[in-house]
């Protein structure tokens, strides 16, 4: 079921959530840390044309506070409180060209915080808080003003009379952050879920639309704006590839026309409260796959479908990559478009000409989500809650002279959004059809 705009509000992270996920970062960081958090600045598209404002994802794991100018501070075994947010006050001049604020009366009583000081006031609260001390966690190198800023905080400490107790370490952030978010709760998976049907409505819209005939954008619009529709944003830039655009893995440009007979491939996400889906399909604009275009898409899908079979607990994240390798080359091998046989085939990497890419990423509050894809060289074991994409696919070139031209210029991807349970899996995005025959029948009903 699609959720409505007022279903989306009700799938928000609870307030005691963002609190546990702090707790949860302090005790790993110890008692003598301070952790600091910025907000996303609010970034210009050109001249004073600003972007649409997007919070960086950290920040919002951590507050889901929505609002640019920002940072969070989170101090362990604090006596006035460890969750103390600096943000803008509210103010009525700012409020007639931008709309309403939250100010720091809200950042408490509706955002959670323990303590709340207007952002102008930082630099003379923040040194105080951060004096004594032992380490530092916070991101280097996102954001440089912010970097300055901490510096100048850290300078005006050891420029104290006597001496300010000034922190010895200063440690990434990530190390310990990015392990957290790489688990999804409950609440996560049902924000998912909802980005999941609200891209798989966006796509079957799309689908009806496409003619040969039509062109790239027109499809484009109207996938973004089913998504608009139901309340959510793109969680990234769509790719919509007719023909041989689809064999640029990230193709981006969406302006190319739908030709007869050939394939469109479409790479598009939904995000709800910053939490992203990511589906690709590969269809025929006409109704029709072509005999070529069948027997590729068949060894994509049972590629993808293998994949899929080895995302479960305990098996390594590059299982679902081996496993799809494996059976792509042994469909180019049968096809005759790789001239060995496979197992020579996947030893040399000749493979790689067609499937030149992994087979997935994780997927969270970014769609390329954070964590490590290996720990101590070997590749990560899949544990419940984990949620990664399954995206194997062939594209054959169109100068490519080693194959037959009637092969030139098929590009087609399959994607599907999975998340690891204590079973095994589900398929968060399953409502999407993918069964060839399923396809034609879909689009013949159009």
């Amino acid at each position: 079921m699609i959720p409505t705009t007022a279903g989306l509000a009700g799938l928000a992270i609870s307030t005691d959530e963002f609190a546990r996920r702090r707790r949860q970062l302090m005790k790993m960081a110890g008692p003598e840390a301070v952790l600091l958090v910025a907000a996303a600045p609010q970034r210009m598209r050109n001249a004073d044309a600003a972007w649409p404002y997007r919070q960086d994802s950290d920040f919002h794991y951590l507050s889901g506070f929505p609002e640019s100018d920002a940072v969070l501070a989170m101090l362990p075994g604090r006596q006035h409180g460890e969750a103390v947010l600096f943000c803008r006050e509210r103010d009525r001049e700012h409020e007639r060209w931008h709309g309403p604020g939250i100010g720091t009366g809200q950042a408490v009583t509706t955002y959670g915080m323990d303590d709340a000081f207007p952002i102008e006031d930082i630099d003379d609260i923040l040194p105080g808080m951060i004096e004594g001390r032992g380490r530092v966690y916070c991101h280097f190198g996102h954001e440089p003003a912010f970097d300055a800023q901490l510096l100048g905080w850290i300078r005006r400490l050891r420029q104290l009379r006597g001496g300010g107790v000034v922190p010895k370490e200063f440690v990434a952030l990530g190390h310990l952050l990015h392990d957290l978010r790489l688990f999804k709760s409950r609440a996560e998976l049902k924000l998912m879920r909802a980005s999941a049907a609200i891209a798989v409505e966006a796509h079957l819209a799309a689908w009806r639309l496409a003619q040969p005939g039509g062109h790239e954008y027109e499809i484009e619009a109207e996938l973004l704006g089913v998504i608009r529709r139901h309340g959510a944003v793109p969680a990234f830039a769509p790719t919509i590839a007719g023909g041989a655009n689809a064999c640029v893995m990230h193709y981006q440009s969406n302006r190319g026309p739908l030709r007869e007979g050939e394939l469109l491939l479409i790479d598009a996400g939904a995000e709800v409260d910053c939490y992203a889906s990511d589906i690709s399909r590969t269809f025929p604009p006409n109704g029709r796959y072509n005999r070529e275009q069948r027997a590729l898409y068949e060894v994509v899908l049972a590629a993808q479908l293998a994949a899929i079979d080895e995302v479960r607990p305990g098996r390594p994240f590059n299982a679902s990559h081996n496993a799809a390798v494996r059976v792509l080359t042994v469909g180019l091998c049968e096809l005759g478009l790789l001239k060995e046989g496979a197992d020579e085939a996947i030893a040399a990497g000749s493979y790689r000409r067609f499937f030149a890419a992994k087979t997935g990423h994780w997927l969270g509050l970014d769609v390329h989500d954070v964590g490590d894809y290996r720990i101590d060289g070997q590749s990560r074991l899949l544990e419940p809650g984990m949620v990664l994409t399954v995206e194997p696919g062939l594209y054959v070139a169109v100068d490519d002279r080693s194959v037959a031209e009637r092969w030139r210029g098929i590009g087609i991807r399959i994607e599907d959004d999975v998340a690891v349970t204590r079973e095994g899996h589900e398929v968060l995005t399953a409502a999407m059809p993918k069964e060839p025959g399923q396809i034609e029948a879909l689009l013949a009903g159009r």
